[in-house]
């Protein structure tokens, strides 16, 4: 029986898909080094957790309005209010489940058969596919370590088309912990206000951020831009909530009215009592956050310097996020037990074969040299990885 063309063609995360496989070897009592997950290896909060408990104790167990509830509508309100000085209020705001959700969301809104997406390369591994599903193009521009994996303006408007109708920026970026200064965010913008682009400004990891760097909220480098913009985030990496699938969408209203109704034909609104621990977590202190951030800054520091000291590695040290992209390309070619390492696909499939360590091919992110391999572990864990993936190259 034939499935529908959007469906045959269709990729699956192969992000999720090596979490999985380290998982499964994991299972069988493999010692599996996994530098694959997106997800902080932290516990949810105390506070967090206590207010979803109280939720349910309190009967908070039934539909609420599609794009959430009021009382969390407000909050992130607030937080867009009082962290950047946007003009947001609860019109503005859909809760979805997760950010992700709310990425598909907006995609399905925006987009008629043949407009044109630019997507930075390398990018996260979901928004070709995304666009795909909105019957988009995905126009891939690709950027690497020459040029700090930054999109510049020039490159931009050489890019555009008539048809071109929204551009993605991911900052911090996953998959390279890249980030945008106030600088480049207005010379990006000006060009979008030239050609009449939607941005999707994709800022999930805004609190992630390293060595002093000021994250810059897109919208915020000029007045005129919250109506052009759609801001994508959620709970997920900044409170450890990734199982919890509570993320947002803020943009200008008409479009969050219509993401409203998009949400009461498809899924309705994300899980009730996990929006009462969303309302708690930006209530809460951020304290737990510093102390994370802090975690991943000792953690990055030492990836990246060993990388560094393996010959033939080139390593990028991110600004932000939970990710390193070491490029790995100069060991292209070689052979092990008889099979070419001639992508990352293979390197990565190496990797877990010889020496148990789960990374993520870079080919997923549209930059096949490099591969993904994520500090949201143990110091221990790291240590044990990269000393194994030391001695692998080496063995090569």
């Amino acid at each position: 029986m034939p499935f529908a063309k959007r469906i045959a063609k269709l990729n699956p995360s192969i992000t999720l898909a090596v979490d999985a496989k380290a998982k499964a070897l994991k299972a069988q009592g493999l010692d599996v080094v996994g530098f694959g997950a997106g997800e902080p290896d932290f516990d949810t909060p105390p506070h967090i957790r206590d207010a979803a408990i109280k939720g349910l104790n309190e009967g908070l167990t039934r539909y609420t309005p599609a794009a959430g509830m009021p009382q969390l509508r407000q909050a992130v309100a607030d937080f867009y209010q009082s962290r950047y000085g946007l003009p947001a209020s609860p019109k503005n705001v859909a809760i979805c489940c997760g950010a992700k959700h709310a990425l598909y969301n907006v995609f399905q809104l925006l987009l008629d058969p043949g407009d044109e997406v630019i997507i930075p390369a390398p990018y996260w591994v979901s928004y070709p596919e995304m666009v795909w599903l909105a019957e988009g193009e995905a126009v891939i521009l690709p950027t690497d370590e020459s040029t700090s994996f930054r999109l510049s303006a020039e490159q931009l408007r050489a890019a555009i088309t008539p048809r071109t109708k929204v551009l993605v920026l991911n900052s911090p970026s996953n998959p390279t912990g890249a980030t945008y200064s106030r600088r480049e965010l207005e010379a990006l913008a000006e060009v979008a206000r030239e050609k009449n682009l939607w941005v999707i400004a994709d800022e999930i990891y805004e609190y992630l951020v390293y060595d002093g760097f000021e994250f810059v909220s897109f919208p915020t480098v000029g007045n005129d831009l919250f109506e052009r913009t759609i801001i994508v985030s959620g709970a997920s990496k900044t409170y450890a909530m990734t199982g919890w699938r509570i993320g947002w969408a803020v943009g200008p209203e008409p479009l969050i009215e219509m993401m409203s109704r998009l949400l009461s034909q498809s899924t309705s609104n994300a899980t009730s009592f996990a929006q009462a621990g969303a309302i708690a977590a930006l209530k809460g202190s951020p304290d737990i956050i510093r102390e994370m951030v802090a975690m991943f800054a000792k953690r990055r520091n030492v990836m990246v310097e060993f990388l560094r000291n393996i010959p033939g590695v080139e390593c990028f040290n991110p600004e932000g996020a939970f990710y390193v992209f070491p490029k790995v390309s100069s060991y292209y070619g070689k052979t092990y037990q008889g099979k070419t390492i001639d992508g990352s696909l293979a390197m990565c499939e190496y990797l877990l074969d010889a020496v148990q360590v789960a990374a993520v091919p870079g080919i997923g992110f549209g930059q096949d040299a490099n591969i993904r391999l994520s500090y949201a572990t143990s110091m221990d864990q790291i240590e044990k990885g990269l000393e194994r993936i030391r001695r692998a190259l080496l063995e090569l």
